[in-house]
């Protein structure tokens, strides 16, 4: 009788999604039983499960048969493209604060902001994502590109903005403190300055009140 050799091979519509992610609905055209063709290819060790229905092609640099999970904060944001789109969703808060390296340690949260309302997710790979739901298009983002593909980072001073505004967000206030002071020498005040002009009268005053008792205006 004739074995039947499997080709370990991913599918390009894995490969080539945004952030290397997808989800069993995105590949209903492609796939009679998506769900089982991910248990496959998880099986195979050419992707890996960031959270229940959510899967992550390893990079084209690691076999199938070698351990590997994304980084903590490219996973979140891989989880919330496979929900919300391409660039879309933006790390923000304490999230961002990791990616300026201004929170040295790893920690076990981090923020994504989204559109719409999502409950907080612990992933598989380790870690709990908390969303914060913004009108994503008005951030001051920028793409970063990382080993899953491109993501939108909150810009140095929009970060320095969301942790002194909302340092309770993702519950680690003290973190929150400790970062906006390590970001504020690196702020370009102009950019600062058109940040500042996007807020409420009120959050931008307790902005500035900051910034003065931290000796920067």
């Amino acid at each position: 009788m004739e074995s039947v050799v499997r080709v370990r091979r991913l599918p390009v519509q894995v490969a080539q999604a945004p952030m290397r992610t997808v989800r069993p609905v995105m590949l209903r055209d492609v796939y009679a039983n998506p769900e089982k063709e991910l248990v496959r290819l998880r099986a195979n060790g050419l992707v890996v499960r960031i959270a229940h229905g959510t899967y992550v092609a390893k990079p084209d640099t690691v076999a199938p048969d070698e351990a590997w999970k994304p980084l903590f904060e490219e996973a979140a944001m891989a989880y919330a493209t496979a929900a919300y789109g391409d660039r879309v969703p933006v790390l923000v808060g304490l999230g961002a604060a990791r990616h300026w390296h201004a929170i040295p340690r790893a920690v076990g949260v981090t923020v994504v902001a989204v559109p719409e309302q999502h409950r907080p997710v612990t992933l598989d790979t380790g870690g709990k994502v908390v969303f914060t739901v913004r009108r994503t298009g008005t951030i001051d983002a920028m793409p970063v590109q990382v080993s899953l593909g491109t993501m939108l980072v909150a810009r140095i001073e929009q970060t320095l903005v969301d942790l002194v505004l909302r340092p309770r967000l993702g519950d680690m206030p003290h973190e929150a403190e400790t970062a906006a002071k390590a970001l504020v020498d690196r702020a370009d005040h102009l950019r600062l300055e058109r940040v500042l002009t996007t807020l409420p009268a009120a959050a931008a005053a307790r902005m500035r009140d900051w910034l003065v008792k931290t000796g920067e205006e």
